[in-house]
């Protein structure tokens, strides 16, 4: 369960908080919130403060019917964000969130740590051999479709089990292209409903028999604010109830949006397990 982040193990055995940095203007949640460099660095500061591990920095938007940006926008959304975050925090360890090969390849040689992919592989038929080449961890997320249309009537005969096979097809090709660091993502509200998440979330523990780090992001998504009838802005108590089961059920790292508090969930289930 240790993972190597260019030189710097990080040990997933005690559970690890990722913080999300959105700088989309669309994003479900955070949309336009942090706009320029000052914004960005003080987030960023805060989430290091509060216990953030890693910083998850997304410039594609990937809500349920996003629009589709060029590899050039999302290029020239993230470059410099990269750059100024190794420049103010040179121990960061960043994730990108990226289903492309260049955006990966481009970000790694200035100075990200992680790749974290919601297509699996699936939207870019060279992300594989680039991750084999770039030697670092990466994150395999299941996704039905893609953003644009993967919440149009998801269909699973059992979701659980499909899912399951999915990562063990990725796992299997990417162990053959030498990629040893490899963490899953169950990929909740990424083409399923809201019975499928809480079956994923239910049955989270099923996936330690992939013998992979697990990474759950259930952070204010519809499965909690709908289910409650709420917003995403009022769903931090929602978030932290998931954020534990899903610890309790095995997960390695949370991704956030509200690191204080996963912190906090993580801290009080480690009293326990």
């Amino acid at each position: 369960m240790t993972i190597n982040c260019k030189g710097t193990l990080v040990d997933l055995s005690s559970p690890k908080v990722m913080g999300i940095l959105n700088i989309t203007p669309d994003s479900f949640y955070d949309g336009g919130k942090y706009k320029n460099e000052s914004e960005i660095l003080h987030q960023t500061e805060k989430m290091l403060t509060e216990g953030a591990t890693f910083i998850d920095v997304g410039a594609y938007s990937s809500r349920p019917g996003a629009a589709h940006i060029s590899e050039g926008e999302e290029l020239n959304r993230i470059l410099p964000v990269i750059n100024l975050l190794i420049k103010e925090f040179p121990e960061i360890l960043i994730s990108v969130d990226t289903f492309r090969a260049k955006i990966a390849s481009e970000t790694v040689q200035r100075g990200a740590s992680i790749i974290n992919d919601i297509s699996g592989g699936n939207m870019d038929e060279k992300m594989f051999s680039t991750i084999s080449n770039l030697n670092i961890p990466y994150i395999v997320m299941h996704m039905l479709g893609t953003p644009q249309n993967m919440q149009k009537n998801p269909v699973y005969k059992n979701v659980t089990q499909e899912v399951i096979s999915f990562f063990a097809e990725k796992i299997f090709q990417l162990h053959q292209l030498k990629v040893n660091d490899i963490i899953i993502d169950v990929g909740f509200g990424f083409g399923k409903t809201i019975t499928h998440n809480f079956e994923l979330l239910q049955n989270l523990s099923l996936f330690k028999s992939l013998d992979a780090p697990i990474l759950a992001g259930v952070s204010r998504k519809s499965m909690l604010y709908k289910t409650l009838d709420t917003s995403a802005k009022e769903a931090l108590n929602a978030t932290t109830s998931a954020n534990t089961i899903a610890l309790l059920n095995g997960a390695n790292i949370l991704r956030v949006h509200d690191v204080k508090e996963a912190v906090e969930a993580v801290k009080i289930v480690e009293q326990v397990l």
